[in-house]
């Protein structure tokens, strides 16, 4: 007699000072998943990201009360796009779903992505219909943010998409094979491609405490995902100091006419130090720039892992 083996659903969950919430999230992970077990064997990958708190602590008693949990304890903070690399390499199931622990990502959505992949899409992703949870910088630099970013990019990534999609596993070992060091999950995520469609949720409000995501982090998190996928801003400083060049030799042979047929007057400190400003300031913008692009080549030499694992409890 055949006996058929259940495909396993693989949930990855970074944790960062998340100890008020984390018997919360399995509660809901166990009450949304429910209908699943009969058809599927769900395992959930908990990531701990270098928490300074009793997130780990926390995770160990959950363990207790969860078979499925296998608890992956970084040794240090690495950030939630390493995190997520992490649960992607020690997930084992046939779909792996990123999903955040702060319940901002409602695990009911789940079950949509699942219905999705079963009819056959490869990735399936979770758009936000809203942004009632953002601040109004967040809401304002998220939607240029994508609109800049595929303008000058080779590669779409889709507005309101975040990490919570469903991936198959060919999906996920297509990402494995991606060597970089410094990642930009999103756009790694649009640039494997494959096979996608699309499931619209509503973000709902953290359960416990506050995002660590403030403005500065998110400004520096999109000027990663710009000088990951793009060499734009590098070719704009190209045309612009060819730009500059050109305004400068009209404006010098403006000078030599002037004093050709009118003589020469006396110069003006005003306007030679707004020319001296002007172009080193031009300058140390491009060279900031470039600086950006030098940094990234300068990471990725150091060849150094993108993760360091202190301990995997099964």
């Amino acid at each position: 007699m055949t006996v058929l083996m259940k495909r396993k659903i693989s949930l990855v969950c970074p944790f960062y000072n998340e100890e008020q919430g984390v018997r919360v999230f399995f509660n809901r992970i166990n009450e949304a998943l429910a209908p699943l077990t009969e058809r599927y064997e769900v395992e959930v990958i908990a990531i701990n990201d270098g928490s300074l708190d009793q997130t780990y602590e926390e995770l160990i008693k959950a363990k207790a009360d969860n078979d499925y949990l296998t608890i992956v304890d970084l040794s240090r903070n690495f950030g939630k796009e390493a995190a997520i690399s992490a649960g992607l390499d020690y997930a084992t199931g046939d779909a792996i779903i990123p999903i955040d622990s702060d319940l901002q990502h409602p695990p009911e959505v789940v079950l949509e992505l699942i219905e999705k992949w079963e009819e056959g899409a490869e990735v399936v992703l979770a758009k936000r219909v809203d942004r009632e949870t953002d601040r109004l910088v967040q809401k304002f630099t998220a939607n240029y943010f994508y609109k800049l970013h595929n303008r000058i990019s080779n590669i779409d990534i889709p507005a309101d998409v975040g990490d919570f999609r469903l991936m198959d596993r060919k999906v996920v070992e297509a990402l494995k094979n991606l060597p970089e060091n410094s990642r930009f999950m999103k756009g790694l995520f649009a640039w494997v491609g494959f096979r996608t469609t699309t499931v619209d949720y509503k973000v709902a409000p953290r359960e416990h405490g506050a995002t660590s995501f403030n403005t500065w982090k998110l400004w520096n998190f999109a000027i990663e995902g710009i000088t990951s996928f793009s060499t734009a801003p590098l070719r704009v400083w190209t045309y612009l100091g060819c730009a500059v060049s050109v305004a400068a030799f009209v404006y010098a042979a403006y000078l030599f006419i002037t004093a050709l047929f009118f003589g020469v007057d006396t110069p003006g400190y005003s306007s030679i130090m707004i020319t001296v400003l002007f172009a080193s300031g031009v300058q140390l913008i491009g060279i900031g720039v470039l600086g950006e692009y030098v940094g990234r080549i300068f990471a990725e030499s150091k060849k150094r892992p993108v993760y360091i694992v202190r301990e995997v409890i099964k």
